[in-house]
């Protein structure tokens, strides 16, 4: 399952503004209200299934 798809279904009630960005060289950066919670470039890895949507939901308190 995509990052996007899995916030989306997760946090549907909650999600006011989901933007997809392309990026060049493999970019993979994911920001709540302008504060990076994942960055593929800082761990040097893709994220692991739910990863993105674990840290989502620490930023947002839920």
């Amino acid at each position: 399952m995509s990052a996007a798809k899995d916030l989306l279904q997760s946090y549907q009630g909650f999600i006011e503004d989901l933007t997809l960005v392309p990026g060049t060289s493999g970019v993979f950066d994911v920001s709540v209200d302008g504060q990076l919670v994942y960055s593929k470039h800082a761990t040097g890895r893709h994220a692991e299934p739910g990863e993105v949507r674990d840290l989502v939901a620490q930023s947002i308190g839920r």
